[in-house]
């Protein structure tokens, strides 16, 4: 009872202390907000929510916002008053401030007018709305009374039956149309048949045909509170609204600027069925090959036009594009297609500085020397060489005190095409991709090992609409050859028996393709619903283990050039759903399955290629990589005088997470969150007994809850979350949830248990 008296006590100061209406002069009301109230039996009580939901959003002025009822901004506002034009309250007053909004800016004739006018759009064409005001001694509000009649729905929509090219035209999209018998009469609806007809016009060949050609009438004379509608074409459309045009020629400048004056069509480059003027031949004619998808004859389509702006920004060396089109003669529909392309640098050099936290929670710097030519071979070819170099230490109850260093170099190359035998044609709006990376990494330990990183992939990338796109490598090599492993290192895996210990220091050789699917709707954020999925498969050697026989169980090891080669088959499916709840606040979920199988030549993934748990964006109540594999964990005793854990892997993961985002003020995000999951081994070993997945696979999994802030800097987001275990699966069966032994109040709990991630980006 004390506990509740004080928060009664502290609720009655904060409200005291936030009212605002003292601050008022005498005879002023503040407004709290209008209502309306859908005053007609003949609508349903669902209708009449929704409706009156709609009318209060065009209400205006806006109350004065509030939080819990307490309206912070306009307190604010008035405590920080000034005279000054600078200082800190005035930067409070104005950019966190927020004057009263009085009852007596209120219009009520206005706002009544505005309401009836969107109701009579919306079918209810004898509404009527009318305005009051209802005060107490310091506020008021306002309240609108919409007596809305009957709703009037459409009897027939009537499209034109002239046989023009035109009007048939405008027939033939009927069938798609927004206007359907029995519908609300509805003016928003309307509007958008008319840009819907425009739309699917332009695809037909109409360039000169615009909205404002179209015309509809209604008549509302019809019995019964119908309406007939019909579809015009204005009597006033000019010809060449009417006709339909087609392509004669077409011309690429490639290096366009402001001061050019002149077309130069006589140093026009004819290549099949596009010109290309370039008198410094600083680019290849093939280079547009995949950029101009309209053709002379081709009928005019603005989808196909609009498709060849967007693949040339795709290409990658123009900043700017500009089209012009010209008809060829008064009194011929045809047309030539120029494009104008403006030029970024063709050659650029970057660096970058960046402070960084990696999945293992290390936290450290890096620096990038990038120089990229974004032309390379006079075909649009991007040629990118980075340098880096990092510096990492980790922190955390498991910190060892050994920093990681990392120098190394990736070229890369990017064609703007295919590059096989095979034809492949594709007209949406992004350019198919070759492309040929290497790279070395040498990874330095301290006082432990040092790893030299070798890789080399070729493949290709496109998009065949906007939701997907997939990756495809030909071809993907990676051998890690190990050196300097230090004395200590080996005394650990000597005194851990940790078989993981050992596996990062192995050779690992791979080499084999990968296919990567991904589908998201996730930049359309309209969408109450949302979603991303992303499905891999990746190989090694599978063909070359099949044909040599390897088989390490049976002491029958293949080698290349005297490597070992790892061979496996690994699945990868991620999927996220996000529900938009409020237009500030979502629900975000995520599940992973990951299955890794080696088989011949392996019994286990090379380390590379593992799965691990735990971490900023993964069980963020654990520390990273320090759970599994299954309920294993390495004995105290084995790690004593040790100071160094191993980055625990498996070959199996699976994991889930789900996460309430709301806004809480200005960039300010919040969230709440539960992840679970593990990793396992996919053959057991006597050295980690319960680490391999096997049918009380439900019984090993981890779980954990936590709070954090996400901070909305727009170039990028800060966030920090705080988690918790809620069930430790190296713990004896029956001992695994660990909710009752929660204490924030213990300084010694929360040292063993809260774990802090600072990061950049969302989690998922």
């Amino acid at each position: 009872m004390a506990k509740i008296r004080y928060l009664f006590i502290l609720f009655i100061v904060l409200t005291s202390a936030c009212s605002t209406t003292k601050y008022l002069a005498p005879g002023q009301k503040l407004y709290t907000g209008g209502t309306v109230k859908i005053d007609d039996k003949n609508i349903k009580k669902s209708e009449a929510k929704e409706l009156s939901t709609e009318l209060e959003a065009l209400l205006r002025p806006k109350p004065n916002g509030s939080i819990l009822g307490l309206r912070v901004k306009l307190y604010i506002y008035e405590k920080t008053k000034t005279t000054k034009k600078s200082g800190l309250k005035h930067y409070l007053n104005t950019h966190l401030g927020e004057p009263p909004v009085l009852v007596s800016t209120v219009d009520l004739d206005k706002n009544s007018s505005i309401l009836q006018n969107r109701l009579q759009n919306e079918s209810y064409f004898l509404a009527q709305v009318t305005g009051d005001t209802i005060g107490k001694k310091k506020t008021a509000k306002a309240v609108y009374t919409a007596q809305t009649g009957p709703a009037y729905h459409y009897r027939k929509v009537e499209f034109p039956n002239n046989n023009d090219d035109l009007d048939t035209a405008v027939k033939g999209t009927s069938a798609q149309s927004l206007l359907k018998v029995g519908d609300k009469y509805n003016l928003d609806i309307i509007k958008n048949e008319r840009i819907r007809i425009d739309a699917r016009l332009k695809e037909e060949g109409f360039f000169y045909f615009s909205p404002d050609d179209l015309i509809m009438r209604y008549d509302s004379t019809v019995a019964g509170h119908q309406v007939d509608l019909f579809v015009k074409v204005k009597d006033a459309t000019p010809d060449e609204a009417r006709w339909i045009y087609s392509v004669r020629n077409i011309y690429v400048y490639p290096h366009y600027s402001l001061k050019d004056t002149s077309l130069k069509l006589d140093s026009a480059i004819k290549y099949r069925w596009y010109n290309v003027i370039d008198p410094k031949n600083e680019y290849k004619p093939y280079t547009f090959e995949n950029t101009v998808l309209l053709h002379p004859n081709d009928i005019y389509n603005r989808t196909q036009h609009n498709n060849s702006l967007s693949r040339f920004i795709e290409l990658g060396p123009f900043k700017f594009v500009k089209n012009r089109f010209e008809d060829v003669t008064p009194d011929s529909a045809k047309l030539d297609i120029y494009y104008f392309l403006t030029q970024q640098k063709k050659k650029s050099l970057q660096v970058d500085l960046v402070g960084r936290q990696t999945s293992a929670n290390y936290e450290g710097a890096q620096i990038n020397l990038s120089f990229k030519n974004r032309n390379l071979f006079k075909g649009a070819e991007l040629l990118t060489v980075t340098l880096f170099g990092s510096t990492d230490v980790q922190f955390g109850k498991y910190n060892s005190g050994y920093n990681v260093y990392q120098v190394g170099l990736q070229p890369s190359i990017s064609w703007p095409r295919f590059i096989w035998p095979f034809n492949f044609a594709s007209n949406n709006a992004y350019i198919p991709r070759t492309v040929l990376t290497t790279g070395y990494t040498l990874i330095n330990r301290t006082q432990l090992y040092t790893l030299n990183s070798f890789n080399v992939s070729y493949g290709y990338q496109w998009k065949p609409n906007v939701h997907k796109q997939e990756d495809l490598e030909l071809l993907t090599v990676t051998f890690v050859d190990p050196e300097n492993v230090t004395q200590l290192y080996k005394d650990s895996i000597e005194k851990t028996r940790n078989p993981a210990l050992a596996h990062v220091i192995n050779r690992q050789f791979t080499f084999g393709p990968s296919y990567s699917y991904t589908w998201t709707n996730t930049n359309e954020s309209l969408r109450t619903n949302t979603l991303y999925y992303n499905s891999k498969i990746s190989l090694s050697a599978n063909l070359y283990g099949i044909i040599t026989g390897a088989d390490t169980l049976k002491g029958k090891v293949g080698k290349i050039f005297g490597t070992p080669f790892d061979q496996y088959i690994k699945l990868e499916n991620e999927i996220r759903f996000f529900h938009k709840l409020t237009p500030n606040s979502k629900l975000a979920m995520r599940f992973m399955v990951d299955v890794g199988i080696p088989y011949g030549n392996s019994t286990v993934l090379p380390y590379s290629q593992q799965f691990f748990i735990g971490g900023s964006n993964s069980l963020r109540g654990f520390q990273a990589h320090s759970i599994g594999p299954g309920s294993y964990s390495i004995p105290e005793e084995l790690t004593q005088g040790t100071n160094f854990l191993p980055d625990e892997s498996g070959d199996i993961k699976i994991e889930g997470n789900i996460e309430y985002r709301p806004k809480l003020f200005s960039i300010v995000e919040g969230a709440l969150f539960a992840d679970a999951g593990n990793i396992w081994l996919m053959r057991s070993n006597p050295y980690q007994p319960g680490a391999a997945f096997g049918k009380n696979f439900l019984s090993q999994i981890a779980a954990d809850a936590g709070a954090g802030l996400r901070f909305n800097l727009t170039v990028l987001i800060l966030r920090l979350d705080v988690g918790f275990p809620i069930v430790e699966p190296n713990l004896p069966l029956g001992q695994r949830v660990v909710i009752d032994k929660i204490d924030f109040g213990s300084s010694t709990w929360r040292s063993q248990n809260l774990v802090y991630n600072l990061a950049i980006g969302y989690p998922f």
